[in-house]
């Protein structure tokens, strides 16, 4: 009997320790949506560890492929193309967001904007060119997200102005952002983080400990202007040096303010943490076009969601609630 229980308990051993030396960090990094995204996360077990980040990237490359407004096969990219002649039907999932979207341009008093796209995409940052004034002139008539007419019926688009482009680089990212959370979620992973390009989600702490989450000086790509120590949070930072290029002194980036169709100015960064990424991604854009004043009026009056301002004369700006 002796023997036998001996047998058992070397047999429990065996198959427990495989377990505990498996447990560990599982990292990812790739380029996809036009940005980087990284995954870490904790596994007591390498195959499901593997298996929810490939799963995340599977996500991220899902997303590109339905919301890029540079892939021409993309529903986005096909509703921009044809949503000003007749009402065009989108997924659900398209549809929500750019309902999202508007209620967003509702609460900000147009800051944010996804039809920001009219006059956004005479730009090209990589070739640093800019579109003359003439050209703004034209087409920033169709800047405004009142032209978005939505069917919740059928989930139907349809622009009521001839020069109407969407972009969703405002939002997207965010969204799959939160779905990678929501995937590892049902997975049953309880601590990670997913962040892709500006938008970062944690899920739980570092085991234990908080995870330490930097805002990049926008002038210094290798310091960091701020730490923070966060858990189970979503942190959003859109800045003036995402994309970018410089004439004459002057600094020319991708956040419009949908009322010139120019580069915003007045800050340099803006981080805001909240429960959604998703929303999180939307408000930093509408707070850099907002500015100082503007911004904190609005991060202060909306419940859960905190901010950070780097202006343009280096100076840090926090919501109330983070000085309180």
């Amino acid at each position: 009997m002796k023997k036998t229980l001996c047998y058992y308990s070397l047999f429990l051993l065996l198959i427990t320790v495989p377990v505990s030396i498996q447990a560990k960090w599982f990292e990812s990094k790739q380029g996809i949506m036009g940005t980087n995204i990284q995954v870490e996360l904790w596994s007591e077990s390498a195959v499901t560890g593997e298996a929810a980040i490939e799963a995340i990237m599977s996500e991220m490359h899902r997303i590109d492929q339905l919301m890029s407004p540079y892939k021409p096969s993309s529903e986005l990219s096909k509703l921009n193309a044809k949503a000003a002649i007749e009402p065009v039907t989108v997924s659900k999932e398209l549809f929500d967001l750019i309902s999202l979207a508007i209620e967003l341009s509702k609460e900000t008093q147009g800051a944010f904007d996804i039809t920001f796209a009219s006059v956004g995409f005479l730009y090209d940052y990589r070739e640093h060119k800019k579109p003359k004034q003439n050209n703004i002139n034209e087409l920033l008539p169709a800047i405004d997200y009142r032209h978005i007419k939505l069917e919740e019926g059928n989930h139907s688009i349809f622009f009521g102005h001839e020069n109407v482009k969407i972009d969703l680089g405002g939002i997207a990212k965010g969204h799959a952002v939160d779905n990678s959370i929501h995937i590892l979620q049902q997975t049953g992973i309880k601590y990670a983080l997913v962040t892709a390009g500006g938008d970062t989600r944690l899920l739980g702490n570092r085991l234990d400990k908080p995870w330490m989450v930097g805002i990049r000086d926008p002038r210094n790509k290798n310091k960091q202007a701020v730490v923070l120590p966060l858990a189970d949070i979503a942190l959003s930072t859109s800045g003036d040096y995402e994309r970018y290029f410089e004439e004459d002194g002057k600094r020319y980036h991708h956040i419009l303010s949908p009322k010139t169709g120019k580069s915003a100015f007045e800050v340099q960064s803006v981080s805001i943490i909240g429960p959604s990424s998703t929303l999180n991604d939307g408000l930093s854009t509408a707070v850099f076009v907002l500015g100082v004043q503007k911004g904190m009026d609005l991060l202060n009056r909306t419940p859960g969601y905190d901010g950070i301002i780097l202006d343009n004369t280096r100076k840090l700006h926090y919501s109330n609630a983070l000085v309180e």
